[in-house]
């Protein structure tokens, strides 16, 4: 079984996007892309420094945006049997999965990040990443801090958000055999603090109509495939204020007898976790338009 994947913010850096504009019809996408999402995202991956794509209401449009042109590039094969998506990247598994068109998907990001950030401006919040140590201790730590464990990435690493007073302590005093590492994120994603973008998300996806999915697509909510469309979008507008459960989704992967993993544009980082919690899988990087032959030699290899 072959599983597509896709990052979430923060994956992205300055002119990734520049290697994929070299592509007959890419700048044309990329503008209907920036007209639903209200972001010039042409100039974002391609122009704009690390500072300006880090903005929320950037960085989110942006990153599903480099998924869908890499996963039109590689053709939307049929050979991927299931999808999934990290935090924001779960819209861009939402249009590979045909719940939603590109468009839509782009106008409910669009909408998505600009909600975030004014959640994110009324209090001062953030998220570091802890790496190693025991889970049970690094969990007892951030209840006693009154923090979140806003994404359980697996391969031993939990994200911890809240207010910004409580991660300088976590740093200072960190659990014994972790290292914490603060994240350039403006707030407190997937947690309560993102309350008020939840609200604002419901509203824009309450007309929304989404198709059933045409692959399985599993949910950051606890890795469970999800079975319809309608399902699957309340669980895009919930999952704003919910945790992350991507080393569940891992789990789900191992169950489905995954034999091979690509990650599409900004690729890296859930490759790299899948190499600690899925050892022995295959997985791709899709990078650059470069990458390409090289997913669809995993897929062919699969099958022979």
């Amino acid at each position: 079984m072959i599983i597509a994947v896709f990052p979430g913010q923060g994956s992205q850096t300055p002119g990734f996007l520049a290697p994929w504009l070299e592509i007959p019809g890419a700048r044309e996408t990329l503008e209907v892309y920036s007209d639903a999402a209200g972001v010039d995202l042409v100039a974002a991956g391609t122009e704009w420094d690390a500072d300006r794509i880090r903005d929320t209401k950037v960085a989110q449009p942006l990153i599903v945006a480099a998924g869908l042109l890499a996963w039109g590039e590689l053709g939307r094969p049929r050979q991927v049997a299931g999808v999934a998506g990290h935090s924001v990247g779960e819209f861009t598994a939402a249009a590979a999965a045909a719940i939603l068109p590109d468009a839509e998907v782009l106008r409910l990001v669009g909408v998505r990040g600009r909600a975030m950030a004014d959640a994110a401006a009324q209090a001062d919040t953030g998220m570091s990443a802890v790496i190693g140590g025991d889970e049970a201790a690094v969990l007892e730590r951030l209840a006693s801090l009154g923090l979140t464990p806003a994404n359980h990435n697996g391969a031993g690493q939990i994200v911890a958000a809240g207010a910004r007073a409580d991660l300088d302590r976590l740093s200072a005093e960190p659990v014994a055999g972790t290292r914490v590492i603060p994240l350039q994120v403006a707030g407190a994603f997937h947690t309560d603090y993102m309350a008020p973008a939840v609200a604002t998300l419901r509203d824009a996806a309450a007309q929304t109509v989404g198709g059933d999915p045409l692959r399985t697509i599993w949910t950051n909510r606890d890795g469970s495939a999800v079975a319809t469309g309608r399902a699957f979008i309340d669980l895009l507008v919930e999952q704003v204020a919910s945790p992350v459960r991507w080393d569940l989704c891992m789990s789900s992967f191992a169950a489905a007898g995954v034999t091979g993993l690509i990650e599409l544009t900004p690729a890296g980082t859930l490759t790299g976790l899948a190499k600690r919690a899925l050892r022995g899988i295959p997985t791709v990087a899709v990078k650059t338009p470069d990458d390409l032959a090289t997913a669809v030699e995993l897929w062919e290899g699969s099958a022979a």
